[in-house]
């Protein structure tokens, strides 16, 4: 995460399952054509492109109709690419965000083949290079642009399975958007290394693309609702728990990581002496990957020993859960960083996009050292992705909680500078978390939207610091950060939060404890931010709790990891 201002892109904004028909292949069509981003059909800068379609003079209906977004101008192409084609305008504004959905992926698609068109110009030695803009930024925001897709695909299919909840559309859209602001964050660090003739594009494909998402999302809270100080309004579907588990899992899928390291049952089985069948990680995610069956877990099993790698899980490999015989014992071990040439998104030890991960008993580390600025140890953009009884290690950005749904449990989290950082809705508890610079900044939450379902709650856990620690300093414009009932030492400031600029913070962060305790837990002399809660109330609190932020619930109980659902236990 950067040590620059992160408010240069905010845009204040006002706050606040219909199921439409396909749009006919002509409308597609349309839709393409009048705002495609089109850089790789012609040497034409894409910002004037959008500048002509937003900047004509909106008809009062299309003002109306736009009224309630956070992006008006996006909003009115989409509505003047109905009605270039002759089709009726939407009704209502369900309607609208049904149109809106479509659009939006119709949009990704497009970029998607401008970034590829944009590879095919590079040569291969500039690919694999991750100091030049090919090999660093736009392939970050290529892997980003996939995982788009899958969620945009989601939201657009989300009737067709039932099991699907309005939290999981919310999930959906809030780490679509998150991805594009990724995206122009990797191709910031890229910006004085080489080929910058290609960045102004990308960055303006990102930045529209992210406006049609911003403006989904935002349509969708409008219609379906957002309860509660946190911003969270869980709908799960009761109908579909049976016998205290959801209906779409199966037997074999259940108590995993209760199971002791003698009976587990592995896909693969990982040791550096040639005594299981792989002596890689790598080789073993890839032999998984290459006789996925099903859509049971995929166990790989790591012995004991270090394994110097870097490893990615990408977002079409799902349920990928990595076994090892404990803390110390069994190491993965990387140093990529942003000093030496990686994007932060890129310098992760250990990358995770598939959704279902798990990860248990392993140490992640990544060893590049307070010099070499920010350095991921462990980055997850996995939905319901579970870290039991691991030990994650580094310095500047050690833990990048990038999107989705997550919880860490048991788990031992050490940095320096903001590291727990990213924008997933994540619950941390009962682990430990221990600041080991001389001045500390433990998290540093990233949500962009008010209308993203994202936060970062620590609950029951130890923070303790060998120098000035501060709970965290706001990313973005809506960060939402909360401590509850955790142990604080006397490392952390009195004033508990530190400005990411200036004296103070906008009005629009959401930042609270409740009921925590030692040295470094009174509240008397805490920053006076008009967003900082010193004391929530137990309902308050309870809105960041397992049951209500992740609805954990749901999905944690058949991974056999302990949790506590609410503030007590």
């Amino acid at each position: 995460m950067k040590t620059m201002p992160k408010f240069l892109h905010a845009n204040p904004r006002d706050k606040k399952n219909s199921f439409m028909p396909a749009l006919s292949t002509l409308l597609i069509i349309e839709i393409l054509c009048l705002a495609a981003f089109p850089e790789a059909a012609t040497s034409t800068p894409l910002p004037s492109q959008f500048a002509k379609l937003s900047r004509s003079t909106p008809s009062t209906d299309d003002i109306s109709a736009c009224r309630g977004t956070p992006h008006k101008a996006a909003c009115q192409t989409l509505l003047r690419a109905l009605k270039t084609n002759n089709n009726a305008l939407p009704k209502t504004s369900k309607e609208l965000f049904d149109y809106s959905v479509h659009f939006t992926l119709s949009q990704a698609h497009s970029a998607v083949d401008q970034l590829a068109a944009v590879f095919a110009s590079q040569t291969h030695q500039e690919i694999d290079d991750s100091t030049h803009l090919a090999g660093g930024g736009m392939r970050d925001c290529m892997e980003l642009l996939d995982d788009t897709l899958h969620q945009l695909s989601n939201v657009a299919k989300r009737k067709n399975n039932p099991t699907h909840t309005h939290d999981d559309v919310q999930t959906w859209l809030s780490a679509a958007l998150t991805n594009q602001d990724t995206c122009k964050e990797s191709l910031l660090e890229n910006v004085k290394k080489n080929n910058l003739e290609k960045l102004g594009e990308i960055n303006s494909m990102a930045t529209n693309l992210s406006q049609f998402i911003s403006n989904s999302l935002t349509l969708y809270v409008s219609n379906y609702g957002r309860t509660g100080p946190g911003g969270r309004k869980l709908l799960t579907n009761q109908n579909n728990i049976i016998n205290d588990f959801p209906s779409w899992v199966s037997l074999s899928e259940r108590k995993l990581l209760e199971a002791p390291i003698g009976e587990i049952e592995a896909n693969a089985v990982v040791a550096r002496d040639g005594s299981g069948t792989h002596t890689t990680i790598a080789e073993a995610i890839r032999q998984v990957a290459a006789s996925l069956e099903g859509e049971g877990k995929n166990v790989i099993f790591i012995k004991a020993g270090t394994y110097k790698e870097n490893l990615k899980i990408p977002s079409n490999q799902e349920n990928v859960v990595l076994v090892g015989e404990g803390k110390g014992k069994t190491v993965i071990v990387g140093s990529k960083n942003v000093d030496d040439g990686s994007t932060t998104f890129n310098s992760a030890t250990v990358g995770v996009m598939g959704d279902g991960f798990i990860a248990k008993d392993i140490t992640i580390v990544n060893s590049a050292g307070p010099s070499k600025h920010q350095a991921v140890a462990l980055r997850v953009g996995s939905d319901r992705a579970v870290i039991f009884r691991c030990s994650l290690d580094g310095y500047q950005d050690t833990l990048y909680t990038l999107s989705k749904r997550q919880f860490y449990r048991e788990t031992d989290i050490s940095g320096t500078v903001d590291f727990i950082f990213g924008n997933s809705a994540v619950v941390l508890q009962n682990c430990n978390i221990f600041a080991r610079g001389p001045k500390n900044f433990v998290t540093a939450q990233g949500r962009t939207s008010p209308d993203q379902n994202t936060g970062i709650s620590i609950q029951n856990c130890k923070i303790e610091g060998q120098g000035v620690t501060y709970l965290g300093r706001p990313y973005k414009e809506y960060s939402r950060t909360v401590i509850l009932q955790s142990f604080l030492d006397g490392s952390v400031d009195p004033a508990g939060w530190f400005p990411w600029v200036g004296g103070s913070s906008p009005s629009s962060i959401y930042y609270g404890e409740y009921m925590n305790s030692g040295p470094g837990s009174s509240t008397s002399d805490r920053v006076t931010w008009p967003g900082y809660h010193s004391s929530l109330t137990s309902t308050e609190a309870e809105e960041f709790t397992v049951s209500s932020f992740i609805g954990g619930d749901v999905w944690l109980p058949p991974t056999g990891v302990a949790f506590d659902s609410g503030l007590g236990g």
